[in-house]
């Protein structure tokens, strides 16, 4: 049982990027954080540095290294939740003055980066590929929800965050496993914020302009994709993973219970004229 008495965020994807700087920046905001990541041994030290950060901002941190697409994991996450918030009875109580997780966080950034028909046949998309990154990047937002609703931790007042790209509506060479999975992770937002409005939850999707991120730098060509969205972003730089974060902070405020279902530009205007 947590002795933290603050709000709780659930991050999905929390050892780098988008997902890693918002934890930091909910913590100095009082909230704890439950995150799920997979990494390996080469990249766990950037999980640990993150559980620190949280850690230093004077609030509580409990991470999972697990795959955020297996059910088991997700089964693993919310009993630990459950456990860490004093079990079920004192969930019920608390579930009363609100959403038991206030913030959901949907940062997994995992997929298959393969040209449909280009290049040889050896080198082509594959279904396997497909499914994966649809599941991961998009259907895993709809499953976590499910079981979180279900256990009685996400409730009235609870915001629900999904990272999603340009990508959903632009091409680019390779990206376009990830561009359908975004595409179908907006659409997942509308339909949860529709089901969800009567139960007090908010359901929207940051757009973040181009990031130098690691999930970034496993595009081909991202070079070419930084030089373009840094000359042509109006501010005249890249979106930065602390951009999107304070803007997240903001949007997650209890103030902004009206505001749902919406795709939310974090870009610094760079959609608009690119």
């Amino acid at each position: 049982m947590s002795r933290f008495e603050g709000p709780w965020a659930l991050i999905l994807g929390s050892s780098s990027g988008f997902g890693a700087a918002t934890a930091v920046e909910l913590a100095r905001n009082g909230y704890g954080i439950f995150g799920v990541h997979f990494d390996r041994r080469d990249t766990v030290a950037n999980a640990e540095e993150v559980q620190r950060a949280i850690r230093r901002a004077g609030t509580e941190a409990d991470f999972f290294n697990a795959n955020a697409g297996d059910p088991e994991t997700v089964d693993i996450v919310v009993e630990r939740i459950i456990e860490r918030l004093g079990g079920i009875e004192a969930l019920k109580g608390a579930a009363e003055k609100g959403s038991p997780i206030r913030v959901v966080m949907h940062s997994i950034a995992f997929g298959t980066l393969k040209n449909y028909v280009g290049g040889p046949r050896a080198t082509w998309l594959t279904e396997k590929g497909l499914n994966m990154t649809q599941h991961l990047m998009a259907n895993t937002l709809v499953y976590w929800v499910q079981a979180l609703v279900h256990a009685g931790l996400l409730g009235r007042g609870g915001r629900v965050i999904a990272m999603t790209s340009s990508g959903g509506h632009r091409v680019w060479h390779s990206y376009g496993a990830v561009s359908s999975a975004k595409a179908a992770l907006e659409s997942h937002v509308r339909q949860l914020a529709l089901e969800l409005a009567s139960a007090g939850v908010t359901v929207n999707a940051i757009q973040a302009g181009v990031t130098d991120t690691p999930s970034l730098r496993r595009i081909p060509d991202y070079q070419h994709m930084i030089e373009y969205a840094t000359r042509v972003n109006p501010h005249g730089r890249l979106t930065t993973p602390e951009d999107v974060a304070r803007a997240i902070a903001v949007l997650v405020d209890e103030r902004t219970q009206w505001l749902t279902g919406n795709v939310i530009c974090v870009d610094g205007g760079e959609d608009m004229v690119g």
